[in-house]
């Protein structure tokens, strides 16, 4: 049977499919907005035409079809959920727009308020209290809820969230509400705060809760919709969807948790980065996934990928467990502009898929980056996207001298290998915010490449930062569709246990959080291709008195009791490396404990014979001049061009030199050394690196 991965992004479809023998194949399409699932079909269409069959006879032997999807994150930047509504206690309605006091920009009098999830007219408040320890205080007024309902109902509302104040340690109100709206308008969504999003702090809560509602009903009619077209072609077996949390899910669960698929196409990556790093004997690994218009770098150390509980969209607050992937505007199409203060700029504002760069000839007319690594020698204009798309220097070299060298007296060269500098400098800097910002050292890690237009600038990014070893896979381009074939199920938990440590009763616990992962015990044991389950857990921890916590890996030990108190000296140590201090003296509260259960499937990277001969000289179809950085400066070297389709695992070649993939170009800089490995990775020696 066939495993196959495809990953939705907003240009293009990837689709990767793996036999039995672990044997890949890889392709691409392009994306259809607004009606992706006839990108789906056509991907799938397209592996079934380069295997000789048709698509249902084809779709008859796919196992699973693994997806990643841009539908919440597009809804989220573009502010097109479904009308929603907040039931909340009643004097509560603007803690959405409260926020604890947080404001991107802090002094600047003129920053506009984000776009409203719900607008003040649909937060409506209904008599309810239950203290912070679970008592009701007030009891919940019923008729209120009703008269908000049938407001609801007349309203056009397709979604609602109900949250009350301290529900995370007694739903008991929210649940009533519930069931109240659902029997007042019985078409209605209805989320709960206390399911989506059990924590202490309400502004969080709230707002998770909220930006749930807003996104869950439309990914469940989207992923209806593809269920139903997957079916009509011939496709019988599991779907399952990629989520922020770096783990797959079943249909029926992502169309409950939309606020969770937000990240479902660069987490792909990180799960990947973590299986392909892991062969490679490299368990801590930077990733970097440089597209059209962003940057986005990860970290994985020890084989696990960072992972946070704080992320903003779109000036929104959600509170789910994600991975910890940092977004930067700095892609092929940033634009290279000049501010107010007469300084040349590179990004975050991109051409995009249109108008695109200038090279592309579809009406661009600003200098972008990919015109920058076109006029500096790194692209081929015969050989981008593998030949499938011709792109035009004269128009690239038209821009630069129009957006960058006119205004600043530049030589052409010099413009082009500015926006370069610039546009590596940001990168670096990105790298720095996962690693240094967070008490790593990236000299510690592997820097892992992947997207489309990243490998141009990898080994600049590695030299800035000491790091010695870089990976780039042959599947670079299809990397997140890949990572979605590899990734193991993951439902993602939240048991609140707000106190002190030595208040906590460690037994009632235990007890909790294994009742807790009953149920999605059961069902993902239920799922085709799921060998084993097991639980990953993180306490959330601070000293008394803090006003943040750290999330720290709770000890595995069949003595609960046990587990806490090594716990909390894992937390101890965590905090010093974070923030160079620890206060062991000071009594630990406990905030939640964050539980995955995690179906782990099995998965295969193919490894491939190595050829006897290293030298990939046979390889060498052309060679041009490209421009590589030579300390402040630039130089343009005579570079041989490699083949990459030619090169054959355990082929070694030393920079410069440039390798042409079909769908990614890979810089080589001088003094640098590649060997192509036995998992088709080149892996690349830095420097004077071992």
């Amino acid at each position: 049977m066939l495993k196959v991965g495809i990953d939705v992004g907003g240009t293009f479809t990837d689709i990767v499919v793996q036999d039995e023998a672990g044997g890949i194949e890889q392709g691409k399409v392009p994306s259809v907005p607004g009606n992706e699932q006839q990108a789906v079909i056509a991907a799938l269409s397209l592996m079934a035409e380069r295997a000789q069959r048709p698509l249902a006879d084809f779709l008859g032997d796919v196992a699973v079809i693994n997806f990643g999807t841009t539908v919440a994150t597009n809804a989220m930047l573009q502010h097109r959920g479904v009308p929603t509504a907040m039931l909340t206690t009643k004097g509560f309605r603007d803690i959405l727009e409260l926020r604890r006091g947080y404001k991107e920009v802090l002094f600047d009098i003129r920053l506009q308020p984000p776009l409203p999830v719900v607008p003040r007219r649909w937060r409506l408040g209904a008599g309810e209290r239950i203290g912070p320890d679970g008592e009701v205080i007030e009891p919940l007024n019923e008729g209120e809820v009703r008269e908000a309902a049938r407001k609801i109902r007349d309203g056009g509302i397709r979604a609602v969230a109900i949250c009350f104040l301290n529900s995370y340690v007694n739903p008991a109100h929210e649940r009533r509400a519930a069931e109240i709206v659902a029997a007042e308008c019985p078409d209605v969504d209805v989320h709960l705060s206390s399911d989506v999003l059990p924590k202490v702090r309400e502004f969080e809560r709230f707002s998770t809760a909220t930006v749930n509602a807003f996104l869950s009903p439309l990914l469940r009619h989207y992923l209806d919709r593809l269920v139903d077209e997957l079916r009509r072609n011939g496709f019988r077996n599991q779907l399952l969807v990629m989520q922020s949390n770096g783990g797959t899910a079943a249909p029926e669960q992502a169309g409950r948790l939309g606020c969770a698929a937000l990240l479902s196409g660069p987490a792909g990556g990180v799960a990947a980065a973590v299986r392909i790093g892991e062969v490679c004997g490299a368990r801590n690994v930077i990733g970097v996934d440089m597209g059209g218009t962003s940057y986005d770098v990860s970290l994985v150390r020890d084989a696990l990928p960072e992972t946070r509980t704080e992320s903003w969209f779109s000036r929104h607050f959600v509170g789910l467990p994600m991975l910890a992937i940092h977004t930067i505007g700095a892609g092929g199409g940033s634009i290279a502009w000049v501010d107010g203060g007469g300084a040349l700029r590179v990004g975050p504002q991109s051409a995009g898929a249109r108008p695109g760069p200038a090279c592309y000839g579809t009406g661009g007319s600003e200098a972008t980056v990919t015109d920058a690594f076109l006029y500096l020698g790194y692209l081929n204009p015969d050989f981008f996207l593998g030949g499938r798309m011709t792109i035009r220097p004269e128009l690239s070299a038209e821009a630069i001298r129009s957006s960058v060298a006119a205004p600043f007296g530049m030589s052409l060269d010099e413009a082009a290998f500015s926006i370069f500098r610039i546009i590596n400098n940001n990168l670096s800097n990105g790298i720095r915010y996962v690693s240094v910002a967070e008490g790593h050292d990236p000299r510690d890690f592997a820097l892992m490449s992947f997207g489309g237009a990243g490998s141009v600038t990898v080994g600049i990014q590695a030299r800035d930062l000491g790091i010695g070893r870089v990976l780039v896979p042959r599947t670079a381009s299809v990397f997140c569709a890949l990572g979605e074939l590899l990734a193991d199920l993951r439902v993602s938990q939240i048991h609140a246990t707000p106190g002190r440590i030595d208040a906590l009763d460690p037994a009632v616990l235990a007890a909790s959080l294994d009742a807790l992962a009953a149920g999605p015990r059961q069902e993902l044991e239920a799922v085709n291709g799921v060998e084993r389950i097991r639980l990953e857990r993180h306490a959330e921890m601070r000293y008394a008195g803090q006003v943040h916590e750290l999330p720290t890996p709770l000890a595995e030990n069949a003595d609960f009791r046990a587990a806490i108190a090594e716990t909390v000296r894992a937390f101890h140590a965590l905090h010093k490396q974070r923030y160079a201090f620890d206060m062991p003296q000071k009594p630990v509260e406990m905030l939640s404990v964050r539980q995955d259960v995690v179906g782990s499937r099995q998965w295969e990277v193919p490894k491939f014979d190595i050829v006897s001969d290293p030298d990939p000289s046979a390889a060498i179809k052309a060679r041009r001049k490209v421009c590589f950085p030579d300390g402040q400066g630039f130089e343009w070297l005579d570079t041989p061009i490699y083949d990459g389709a030619k090169l054959q695992p355990g082929h070694r070649l030393v920079g410069p030199a440039i390798i042409e993939e079909v769908d990614t170009t890979i810089a080589i800089q001088p003094g640098d050394r590649v060997l192509l490995n036995e998992y088709q990775v080149y892996d690349i020696a830095i420097g004077d690196a071992p």
